[in-house]
């Protein structure tokens, strides 16, 4: 089987399920595990993100989809070449990979040969039942049987950890110019990992925040993970925020609990190391009770 890749997370999919001698093609994006770098790109972005501020790639993206243009452009060529069986792509999100119906208009291209599958997770449950789907399609259902119930473990020992414990008031954000909370799994993640994420709407879309709101909210441990970054990334992109009124009177600020994390790997989009991701917060959250060693640098860094 040969399998095409329009979406990091299900790239990353594929490779924990031992399938990476069956990727064909991947997005400019997939990145994790390092090894799909090697993979055919059969999709890549209009724009390079690492050349535009982040009120300029909010615009470029504003303008663009106003138009009615896709943010991602396939290369129909290869994609010809390697003769996919199976695509797998989304449904969530038009700015994080290319819209499904473009999807559907690749397929055609192609002669109608590969089978379609999105996925369209907004929780952690649903990123586990969507690894038991890939697996399927794949034909290899035991092992992803075998990855969700490990990664499932994983998950309940976070989670039993954390119960009880104080939950502070965690503010995530997903972009700064203009100021997005995270929302589908974020939330769940923070709550998971003993915290109280007031902003975010768990199991819902991100949503502009005003800087009054977060003001107001008065966070105690704020997260920075703007979509498609990383930790180096992040920290360029912090006058954007110690820059407004009020930024220092933060609790979060006042004790040292502002933390820039990978969110490119571990919180942008629903895949395996979404729980990576999880374990890193419940460090950032409760250090107390997770004192199993600092978060690595290029993971999660104190940024104030």
């Amino acid at each position: 089987m040969k399998i095409c890749s329009f979406l990091p997370t299900a790239t990353a999919m594929l490779y924990t399920l031992g399938l990476e001698d069956a990727v064909a093609g991947v997005t400019h994006e997939c990145e994790f595990p390092p090894e799909a770098r090697q993979k055919p790109v059969v999709l890549r972005s209009i724009f390079d993100p690492g050349q535009h501020s982040s009120a300029e790639i909010d615009q470029l993206v504003r303008e663009s989809l106003g138009r009615g243009e896709s943010l991602y452009r396939p290369d129909l060529a290869r994609l010809a070449e390697i003769e996919p069986d199976l695509l797998i792509t989304q449904d969530i999100c038009e700015v994080c990979a290319i819209p499904y119906h473009q999807v559907l208009a690749v397929k055609e291209a192609l002669g109608g040969r590969p089978q379609i599958l999105p996925l369209n997770p907004h929780s952690v449950a649903e990123m586990l039942a969507d690894i038991r789907r890939v697996a399927a399609a794949a034909g290899v259902a035991e092992r992803g049987d075998q990855v969700v119930a490990a990664l499932q473990d994983r998950v309940t020992a976070v989670s039993a950890r954390a119960a009880g414990a104080p939950a502070p008031r965690v503010l995530c954000l997903e972009w700064f110019e203009p100021l997005f909370s995270a929302g589908h799994w974020v939330p769940e993640l923070v709550e998971l990992a003993g915290g109280v994420e007031g902003l975010g709407v768990k199991h819902g879309a991100s949503t502009v925040l005003s800087w009054a709101d977060v003001v107001a909210y008065q966070p105690e441990v704020l997260v920075l993970m703007p979509c498609g970054f990383n930790v180096a990334r992040t920290e360029r992109e912090m006058p954007l925020l110690t820059r407004l009124p009020g930024w220092s009177e933060l609790p979060a600020v006042r004790s040292g609990r502002v933390w820039g994390v990978w969110g490119h790997k571990y919180f942008s989009g629903a895949g395996p190391y979404l729980v990576d991701g999880l374990e890193l917060l419940a460090r950032i959250i409760h250090p107390e009770l997770f004192p199993d060693g600092a978060p690595a640098p290029v993971d999660a860094k104190r940024l104030g």
